[in-house]
């Protein structure tokens, strides 16, 4: 019954966020005719928005928000902490400077065509990722408290080294930097979508691989040895590939806080804690949440728009106090 309930809920959750995703390329066009979109006429200004400029927006939308929550959701069951995002472990802030380096150094170039600066921050992501391992490692074993630690020492060098080159550089620069920090989607065509898809669905997919071991690393790292769970291995796998997903998804649009934290959360309350369906649940909702708040970002102000980066700042201040609040007596905020 209880598997019932949840499959239900599902269903719900997976109704809701497909017609999010669909009504949000509409909100705040002006006029709108289904036959112009559908038959485009060449030269006309509604349809080329649309398909150029809306559709790709969307679709890069959608593959960012559903791996930064599914990437949360790991992290929070992973590390027993119910704040754990890809920013505690440093994942962001090293895609932050790779990318604050390139735009100080000023080199303008492409590769396969993409972009120095995307290049830069996948490679600053990828050396926190191998400084964070590597520190984790320098103790026998391989203790989540220790990698966890070292992932906030990783950040808060990071931040630092992104505040001096802020420091250093001019005004047009330090700007460029601050913006790209704020995340966001102003994209035009089916780039960044393509980019952004493989890291997106690869890094999925091994989580859906590893959905019972994860349910059982929940309940403990002893009861998961227990039941033949080769904890070690199923750790290290999980934090490269969900880290390598970051990497891939902040490169190209920035890093965005809080999908990661509140995201899991709120689909917790909806479902439960049983990853067969959390997993999925948080992958389908992150994706639409992110769409929601990109629609608030390009509709707020218009014709200006606000990074969605603010937004999900917004969102995620009022929420952690909510988080705090909760956690309160014997209840506990994480299992």
């Amino acid at each position: 019954m209880k598997d019932r309930k949840k499959r239900n809920a599902l269903i719900a959750l997976s109704f809701f966020s497909l017609t999010a995703v669909v009504i949000a390329p509409f909100i705040g066009m002006e006029t709108i005719s289904i036959s112009s979109l559908i038959h485009p006429i060449k030269g006309s200004m509604d349809s080329e928005i649309f398909w150029r400029i809306r559709i790709p927006r969307i679709g890069a939308s959608f593959l960012a928000g559903a791996a930064l929550a599914i990437s949360g959701m790991v992290f929070q069951s992973m590390f027993h902490n119910p704040l754990a995002t890809p920013f505690t472990l440093g994942v962001s802030s090293g895609a932050a400077f790779g990318a604050a380096l390139f735009i100080k150094i000023g080199i303008i170039f492409s590769l396969f065509g993409v972009f120095g600066q995307t290049i830069g921050a996948f490679l600053g992501a990828l050396v926190s990722i191998f400084i964070v391992y590597g520190l984790s490692r320098l103790k026998k074993g391989f203790s989540i408290s220790t990698m966890l630690l070292a992932g906030v020492a990783v950040n808060f060098f990071f931040s630092s080294l992104i505040l001096f080159l802020q420091y250093i550089s001019d005004f047009n620069r330090s700007y460029q930097i601050i913006r790209w920090l704020m995340g966001g989607f102003e994209i035009a065509g089916y780039s960044p979508v393509i980019k952004i898809l493989p890291f997106t669905i690869l890094g999925s997919l091994v989580v859906f691989f590893y959905i019972s071991e994860l349910n059982l690393l929940v309940l403990g790292e002893d009861i998961a040895l227990s039941r033949g769970v080769e904890v070690k291995k199923v750790k290290t796998v999980l934090f490269f590939a969900v880290s390598l997903m970051i990497a891939g998804v902040i490169s190209v649009i920035g890093p965005i806080g809080f999908v990661g934290m509140m995201v899991p959360h709120i689909v917790r309350l909806l479902i439960g804690e049983d990853h067969r369906y959390l997993s999925f649940g948080s992958f389908i909702f992150g994706g639409a949440f992110l769409v929601f708040c990109d629609t608030i970002a390009r509709t707020l102000i218009a014709p200006s728009e606000i990074p969605v980066g603010v937004i999900t700042a917004f969102l995620g201040g009022p929420f952690f106090i909510w988080l705090l609040m909760l956690g309160d007596g014997d209840k506990s905020l994480f299992h």
